[in-house]
């Protein structure tokens, strides 16, 4: 074993970076020690405890937690704020070990694989890490775009189109000296901080601006600012789902479509939840939401009026709607009220 690796604090014991990812952190941490990261853990939890069978962002058990508290430094709060947990009461009302967590995005996990594009990054942020590591924010479904450089996110590699694995990224190289940077794909290598910078794509200013906002309050510096809150988010994710149902009788995206003369995209077929859709799709499918939200009740009235959209698919599904968003629905229960 290292030297050192038995002592309560670790002979490296770096601190969570701002908005750092617990996945990442632990990476980071193991490299730090001249160590591949199953290597790193297998010495440290032992084989019979894994770390990295499961979405450990997620589902992070509490005995890691303790111990990389303890063996760092870092007090448990600031530990515990590496994982997604700390979104409980923001984007999701109550936390859930397994199905799909509302603006989680979901990582398909099989064995030690990733099947699913569950995390996102910002070439130019990266780029510009004196230390690079991955954000806790790109892990938010919404989150399609970086609001410091102004450009779209990316959910795969650019040159292999596989998902990002960071925990494999030391699988390239057989020498423990050269441990490859965290934002190296682990299949081919590319280093994603050479991603070309893609511009941020809008079909209104208004809706963008608004979905500006929604991605502002996920950071920690705007936590406090009141303008969205949980129940804002449920209903963006509602109305995500409206635009996606399979129903013959809903044509709600082809309206807000027509209304912003934008051009639709094709969707990924089949029951894909919002959270596991390709980052293409899921800005596609927020901008028209945005558009709603700008000004819900008389756009989505004139959706109702032109038949596109139906009252009982407002609301389906949706338990504990907020007041305001249950007094619009219900304005639109009457189908007369279209007749006159």
């Amino acid at each position: 074993m290292i030297r050192g690796l038995t002592s309560p604090i670790w002979p490296i014991h770096y601190k969570p970076l701002p908005d750092e990812l617990l996945s990442s952190w632990l990476v980071r941490l193991a490299h730090g020690h001249g160590l591949k990261v199953q290597t790193f853990c297998n010495l440290i939890f032992g084989n019979n405890q894994q770390v990295w069978n499961r979405d450990i962002d997620r589902l992070a058990p509490t005995w890691l937690l303790g111990q990389l508290s303890y063996r760092t430094g870092a007090a448990p709060e600031i530990v515990w704020n590496t994982t997604l947990r700390a979104y409980e009461g923001l984007l999701y009302g109550k936390f859930r070990m397994s199905g799909t967590l509302p603006w989680i995005l979901a990582l398909k996990m099989y064995h030690r694989k990733r099947e699913g594009y569950g995390l996102q990054f910002c070439p130019t942020c990266l780029a510009e890490d004196a230390i690079p590591y991955f954000r806790k924010r790109w892990r938010i479904a919404f989150n399609t775009l970086c609001l410091q450089h102004k450009s779209m996110l990316l959910d795969r590699c650019p040159k292999c189109s596989m998902a990002v694995a960071i925990h494999r990224v030391d699988m390239i190289r057989s020498q423990l000296t050269e441990i490859t940077p965290v934002c190296c794909c682990h299949e081919c290598g590319y280093d994603f901080r050479q991603a070309p910078k893609i511009s941020i794509s809008s079909y209104d200013h208004q809706a963008l601006s608004l979905l500006l906002d929604a991605n502002r309050m996920i950071h920690d510096d705007f936590r406090e600012d009141q303008r969205w809150r949980l129940e804002h988010y449920e209903v963006m994710r509602q109305l995500c789902r409206v635009m996606t149902t399979r129903y013959k009788h809903v044509f709600l995206r082809k309206f807000v479509l027509e209304q912003l003369e934008a051009p639709d995209l094709p969707l990924t077929e089949g029951r894909i939840s919002f959270e596991m859709r390709p980052i293409q799709e899921r800005h596609h499918l927020v901008q028209l939401t945005s558009w709603l939200l700008v000004d819900l009740k008389p756009r989505i009235t004139a959706a109702w009026l032109s038949h596109a959209v139906r009252y009982s698919v407002l609301l389906k599904d949706f338990e504990d709607a907020p007041k305001w968003y249950l007094e619009i629905a219900r304005d639109l229960s009457n189908w007369r009220d279209r007749l006159l």
